[in-house]
């Protein structure tokens, strides 16, 4: 869905971080759902050079090679890639989301992430920044939704949750402000992708090659 009349200044932009390790359907069904739900323009795979939370994982593919993946996975879709944090050179997604603020101001950014990620988004730095610096939309993920319901972050993003019937509506509302989208799982994830090719930078070997 593509809303009409707005400058391209002025364009609805989901940011969906990750490492896109690589990118698989998954991400690219989450994704769509994600724009139709809430009416965006289109949405920014902001593909990660790495995670703080994470030690550096011995299966982690080179970041051209996950650029690589995502751009083709978001082919003829509203979705662009992008490798803007290795750029910016920002580590923290609070930083990096008040960067984008920044360097675009007159766009409306909403943070895009799943039930997973709210799992342990108390462990993020400057987590309740990232709430009050834009809304934020959770997708439902059926192995993680008790945990992130139940978990730290949403005992206090609870009192700010706005109901999923108003989420085209994202851009009036307050801040902080979260909503939660249930759509139709999709099982795939990079996990089995790697499983059921390791050798699957070899399809990006021109792009990792440059």
């Amino acid at each position: 869905m593509v809303s009409q009349g707005r400058t391209r200044t002025g364009l609805r932009t989901g940011l969906l971080g990750g490492s896109f390790n690589p990118a698989h359907r998954g991400h690219r069904f989450v994704t769509l759902e994600a724009i139709r739900a809430l009416g965006l323009d289109e949405a920014w795979w902001m593909v990660s050079p790495g995670n703080p939370l994470k030690a550096s994982a011995i299966d982690m593919a080179p970041l051209v090679a996950r650029l690589a993946s995502a751009r083709a996975m978001a082919r003829r879709a509203p979705i662009r890639a992008t490798a803007i944090e290795a750029r910016m050179g920002t580590r923290y997604t609070l930083d990096t989301l008040r960067r984008l603020k920044a360097r675009y101001p007159k766009r409306r950014f909403i943070w895009l992430m799943g039930a997973d990620n709210l799992a342990q988004f108390h462990l993020w730095r400057g987590w309740r920044g990232i709430a009050r610096a834009m809304p934020i939309a959770v997708v439902a993920r059926p192995s993680y939704n008790h945990s992130a319901l139940a978990g730290p972050a949403m005992g206090w993003l609870r009192r700010y949750q706005r109901p999923a019937a108003t989420a085209m509506r994202w851009t009036t509302w307050s801040l902080p402000a979260l909503v939660l989208l249930r759509f139709r799982p999709d099982p795939t994830s990079a996990t089995a992708v790697r499983a059921a090719d390791p050798d699957w930078q070899r399809h990006f070997a021109p792009a990792v090659d440059h």
